[in-house]
């Protein structure tokens, strides 16, 4: 054997742990769907609209759910990650013909955000639509600062929806006081 042809053969087979150690696997609707059942939302995987190629480091990862919200009329907006950070970055995916019901929805958030919306009363509001205000968005490993529009009123402790100066972006956070309000990533 050519002493060159052993060298590729060798060369080869040690980069093979390195390829096989960077190896994704993608995050299957049925994966993501048990997720979301075990939250106390019961979906089938033909509900889960994967909004971007989803994976992890291994072939099991355990998923959690990080919220849920309103996305339409009949659709949720899920955040998941995995329960080890170094499995895989935190996602987001749709769920179509979601039964919206409050009680149903497992995200505490989102539960607040439904009775704030039915015990509003205009008196107590501190932030009203069309207000300017400061949204503080914060993450695991980032804290972003945002200036917003207020698109609802509101007072402090209920979750109302803002959008981006240019309105093309919204978001749902909850009210701090008058000017600044938070929301999670």
């Amino acid at each position: 054997m050519n002493k060159w042809m052993v060298i590729s053969i060798l060369a080869g087979a040690a980069a093979l742990p390195a390829v096989a150690a960077s190896a994704r696997n993608a995050i299957t609707t049925s994966q993501i769907a048990a997720a979301i059942n075990s939250a106390g939302m019961r979906i089938s995987p033909r509900q889960v609209m994967l909004l971007t190629d989803v994976v992890a480091a291994g072939d099991a990862p355990v998923l959690k759910v990080q919220s849920m919200e309103r996305w339409g009329d009949h659709q949720l907006k899920v955040r998941l990650s995995c329960s080890s950070q170094a499995e895989c970055i935190p996602f987001f995916v749709g769920v179509r013909d979601a039964d919206l019901k409050t009680s149903q929805l497992a995200s505490s958030d989102s539960d607040r955000s439904a009775d704030a919306r039915v015990k509003r009363d205009p008196k107590s509001f501190v932030v009203r639509s069309g207000t300017p205000a400061t949204l503080l968005l914060d993450g695991q490993r980032i804290h972003i600062q945002l200036s917003v529009i207020c698109l609802e009123g509101g007072a402090p402790g209920q979750t109302i929806r803002v959008a981006s100066k240019d309105h093309r972006q919204t978001y749902t956070a909850e009210i701090v006081d008058g000017s600044v309000l938070k929301a999670r990533l």
